[in-house]
């Protein structure tokens, strides 16, 4: 049996209404940045799609030196000023077979992807120039391309794999809960995701932000972050109502439910962003973007959980008793 004292550190019950006006003023600057980007975008998507989806081109160059993320951050910016959309740079590792087929020793292969280039432009030597400047004697050592109808089977596959891990949760929440508390985990879950997915929407509108595998990657780590945090707090709402149902109303089990398990949410939240922050101010740029997306995903998924689930639960529990009332 649980120590559930009446005094809390944060009420949930008593402002529920605030928490409901603050998820809407969360959610409605993205759902309307996603259906401008569906009205405005050609292909009529709520994300600016990156060239995973689109088709693109790969070109890997070996340097002779080795590289670090600011160089190659200076070489990202130096693309674009020549006119290479979005370039996306990566540092891969280099092989024995790699040196072996290469006129000099390279220290450092550098990839390049960008939109697809076609036989009649002159982009592949822009970013030859460009990496000329700033690298010695780079050396062009593959170019494979990935057209429109691939991008478009990714895509596919990308949703695909959201739905089916959607669904599976569904299947699990259902199993394991009652109906109102399984609805409203699975509400808790399209929020984070719809919160998530808005913002991209909004840094693709105004900073030209582009998703790509790693975002569908990231939105998948957010869904089970998600889903385990809610869990925890229904778990110990379930279980205080076993023994105090008869003593407390509805709401304060579920206020002295959430403040028990709100150190734990914290704890396990603020520790997650710290490696998260340390990623993204130090990791490179190639994997900004995806830890951009986990820790937004990390912070509404702690969010939710604590004012927005729990919040539904005692919405639905005043309507049976409402019911309940109104049929005596």
């Amino acid at each position: 049996m649980f120590n559930i004292g009446r005094k809390h550190l944060v009420h949930i019950v008593k402002y529920r209404w605030w928490w409901m006006a603050l998820t809407t003023l969360l959610l409605v600057p993205g759902i309307i940045a996603m259906i401008y980007s569906c009205v405005t975008y050609p292909n009529h998507a709520p994300l600016k799609v990156g060239i995973d989806y689109t088709g693109g081109t790969i070109l890997q160059y070996g340097i002779e030196e080795k590289i670090t993320n600011k160089e190659l951050a200076e070489t990202r910016a130096n693309l674009e000023k020549e006119g290479i959309e979005n370039p996306y740079l990566q540092i891969l590792n280099v092989n024995s077979d790699q040196q072996k087929n290469t006129k000099s020793e390279i220290q450092s292969i550098i990839s390049v992807r960008t939109k697809f280039i076609d036989k009649d432009s002159n982009d592949t030597e822009k970013i030859t120039g460009v990496l000329s400047e700033q690298y010695s004697n780079p050396e062009l050592m593959s170019v494979s391309s990935v057209g429109p109808t691939m991008g478009k089977e990714l895509f596919k596959n990308s949703f695909i794999a959201v739905a089916l891990a959607f669904l599976g949760i569904v299947a699990y929440l259902s199993f394991r809960f009652r109906f109102d508390y399984a609805l409203a985990a699975i509400l808790g879950v399209l929020h984070d995701v719809l919160f998530v997915v808005g913002m991209f929407s909004i840094l693709g509108l105004f900073y030209d932000v582009q998703i790509d595998g790693l975002f569908i990657t990231a939105v998948l780590t957010v869904i089970g972050f998600s889903v385990h945090d809610t869990i925890v707090v229904f778990d110990r709402i379930r279980e205080n109502l076993r023994y105090y149902s008869k003593k407390m109303s509805f709401g304060e089990i579920v206020d002295a439910s959430v403040n028990q398990t709100l150190t734990r949410s914290i704890n396990t939240s603020f520790t997650t962003l710290i490696t998260l922050l340390a990623l993204y101010f130090w990791g490179g740029v190639t994997t900004r973007d995806f830890v951009l997306a986990m820790i937004l995903g990390i912070i509404i998924g702690t969010y939710s959980s604590i004012f927005f689930c729990s919040m539904l639960v005692d919405f639905w529990n005043d309507r049976q008793t409402k019911a309940k009332q109104l049929s005596a």
